[in-house]
């Protein structure tokens, strides 16, 4: 009887240690995900200007619409210590991913997610260059903006439902992946909009005969991609 207890104390115990530990690993997972996920949105946050892009091919996993507004402009947003928005961006994304996986995210809603931050980031750029023309978008711009946050907090919350809500999100995920694909496909026809209006010839003379007067009063510090963010 003795012999019996002891064996069954210690199963029991083995278990509840083997659950505190899976539950103490799952909580720092998550913080993991959080901390990284604001790390990315930090990345857009301290864009604070656009200079001529020196020389610099575009990546060839980004080609097409997401680096349409640098390409078309021939620009690159650059943080505020100088680095290339673009490469912080990746770098924090590339760190949400791994982070993100390793919770048990699956892939597809880590897709929107980086994809509206990447989108996010080309909509930061479409403002400056607009607010470097005076404001030639008027109206359009702030619905731009409007839709792109938007987009942004929907598939940040859809990530953040996966992490915490493992089971009920996996329930919902086709329809709500869905729903994102046609709230991104709307994004994109705003953005190729405004992208349309700024491509002008007109625009893209005036653009780049004000940042170069900017270039010869102050150096800008980029092509360096630096730590990440």
């Amino acid at each position: 009887m003795d012999l019996a207890y002891t064996t069954a104390g210690g199963v029991v115990g083995a278990a509840v240690t083997n659950y505190l530990s899976k539950n103490q690993e799952r909580r720092q997972q998550r913080a993991a995900v959080m901390q990284h996920l604001l790390r990315v949105a930090a990345v857009r946050e301290r864009v604070c200007a656009i200079v001529p892009r020196r020389g610099e091919s575009p990546p060839r996993h980004l080609a097409g619409a997401r680096l349409l507004a640098p390409a078309r402009f021939g620009v690159t947003a650059v943080l505020e210590d100088g680095r290339d928005a673009e490469h912080a961006q990746r770098e924090a994304i590339s760190d949400l991913v791994v982070a993100a996986l390793t919770a048990g995210i699956p892939r597809r809603i880590l897709d929107f997610a980086g994809g509206s931050e990447q989108r996010a980031l080309q909509c930061e750029a479409i403002r400056v260059v607009d607010l470097h023309l005076g404001g030639v978008l008027g109206e359009s711009l702030e619905e731009l903006m409007t839709q792109c946050e938007e987009y942004r907090q929907a598939t940040a919350q859809h990530l953040l439902r996966a992490l915490w809500h493992p089971w009920q999100t996996r329930l919902r995920m086709h329809a709500r992946l869905r729903a994102l694909r046609q709230d991104a496909a709307a994004l994109h026809r705003m953005q190729e909009a405004a992208m349309s209006v700024l491509a002008q010839p007109e625009h893209i003379e005036a653009l780049t005969e004000r940042l170069g007067r900017l270039s010869d009063q102050d150096p800008p510090r980029v092509n360096n991609p630096g730590p990440a963010a």
